[in-house]
């Protein structure tokens, strides 16, 4: 009965997109509650989840709203350059100051400082035949008019850069997954933008015996055991060579208060195939579990191996199933798109993946809720990128984050999305930590319905 449930889950979709293989961004640019779509070059406008329609041209991007003026701004990690949003009219260019020379796989937004206003840590790659490691760097926000390189380190080859204030210490920390098998980081924020890479200690490099990493594409965050706490999923590109079975992709469970580090559980059921590249988190079939969905980047034949993307249906705490064919996503082409949103506005998830819109077709009887947060612009930043909501649903926790950058260079929808299954209460009480850690309760949020919740005066 299970798996009638979630047959023929997913349909691909004609919408008029043309958004390539590259990684893809969602984000609700001009306000009208319709998530809209950057990738394959482009700005794509949702039409009421009839339709996209391209306004303009960007690089791969991730979104926030560097100026808190309401409207998501873009910045082009591929390109390095950023986009201020007017009005969700158009797109200006904005000066940056001198960066270094790079090439990056990834970046994402974070108010690092908690001054109101989110700033930029910008992934570097290599280049020159792999002989060059081009700096990670990072960018403060000065109230919104311009930014200032604080910070720049040229010690990995970082491919996701994703951030979370796993610790819940009302700052935003960053994990980067590297390359080459070196070391993946776990940078822990010290409040004021100051980092210390604590991945050994905290046991988050995501690695094997006899490794010092692994070849580490794209990471998430997700609690995906829903205790409250943030845990990691970290995706390696996993090679079987003269250097050995290399580390395979795993879940870092986070043992929460009293430590904070984390229990490598293993690969929890996401078989090998060696070209694993973007993870991306998301409940698609609503019943309250986080599952995943995991893009490969060879070839399918590749090397006479197999190499597809795969989804992971969370069947109970870190055990996952396969169920793409059921789920009608299987044998898609290699691609490192892979993000979530619900574009049509039905209460459940859709997926960008391999330049193909897919329409989730619902679960019956799952029940659902869906926020936007919204920050005051001075003390939390407008699109309170960085904050995070519990909800109890029986003896579960169920934990969501504004996040704005996961992956590798890809973005999910800035609303946050609770699938509560058959739970039959009709309402819900929220626990909010905004950035900074402030706490707000919000009580009697009904089931199959969106909220907008704003800071509350109180906390201001």
């Amino acid at each position: 009965m299970l798996f009638a449930l979630i047959a023929t889950q997913f349909v691909a979709v004609d919408l008029g997109l043309q958004i390539g293989t590259g990684a893809a961004c969602w984000v609700d640019l001009n306000n009208d509650g319709w998530p809209d779509l950057v990738g394959g070059g482009g700005i794509w406008k949702n039409e009421k989840g009839k339709a996209f329609t391209k306004i303009g041209a960007c690089g791969e991007a991730v979104a926030g709203d560097f100026d808190n003026d309401g409207f998501a701004d873009l910045f082009s990690w591929s390109q390095m350059k950023l986009y201020r949003n007017e009005k969700g009219l158009s797109f200006t260019e904005v000066p940056l100051p001198a960066l270094p020379e790079t090439t990056s796989r990834g970046a994402c937004w974070g108010d690092f400082n908690n001054d109101g206003f989110v700033d930029l840590y910008v992934g570097g790659f290599e280049g020159g035949g792999r002989s060059i490691t081009y700096p990670d760097f990072l960018l403060m926000n000065e109230g919104g008019k311009s930014f200032r390189l604080q910070s720049k380190d040229a010690v990995s080859k970082a491919r996701g850069v994703t951030a979370c204030d796993f610790d819940r210490d009302g700052d935003l920390d960053i994990y980067i997954s590297n390359y080459r098998l070196e070391p993946n980081r776990l940078l822990m924020n010290d409040g004021k933008a100051g980092f210390k890479d604590q991945a050994g200690p905290r046991n988050a490099i995501a690695t094997s015996d006899a490794f010092a990493g692994g070849h580490s594409i794209g990471a998430a965050w997700g609690d995906f055991d829903n205790d409250g706490e943030f845990d990691l999923f970290a995706g390696n590109f996993a090679h079987i060579d003269s250097r050995g079975d290399q580390p395979k992709s795993r879940f870092l469970r986070n043992l929460g208060r009293g430590s904070y580090r984390f229990d490598d559980k293993g690969i929890c059921g996401v078989f090998y195939q060696e070209s694993y590249a973007t993870p991306a988190a998301g409940d698609y079939d609503n019943d309250g579990r986080l599952d995943l969905f995991f893009t490969t980047v060879y070839l399918p034949a590749s090397f006479g191996r197999p190499n597809h993307p795969v989804l992971f249906r969370n069947a109970a705490a870190f055990d996952f199933k396969d169920v793409t064919k059921d789920a009608g996503v299987a044998e898609l082409p290699p691609t490192y798109q892979a993000a979530w949103a619900d574009y049509d506005r039905d209460g459940d998830l859709d997926l960008v993946s391999a330049g193909k819109l897919f329409q989730n077709q619902g679960t019956p009887g799952h029940r659902w809720m869906t926020m936007t947060l919204r920050g005051d612009g001075k003390q939390v930043n407008r699109l309170a990128i960085g904050a995070q909501v519990r909800i109890r649903v029986g003896d579960k926790i169920l934990s969501r984050q504004v996040e704005a950058g996961t992956g590798e260079g890809n973005q999910n929808d800035l609303t946050l999305h609770f699938g509560l299954g058959a739970d039959k209460a009709k309402a819900y009480d929220a626990e909010i930590m905004w950035p900074g850690g402030a706490r707000q309760t919000v009580k009697g949020l009904v089931t199959n319905k969106h909220h907008t919740i704003s800071l509350s005066p109180r906390l201001r």
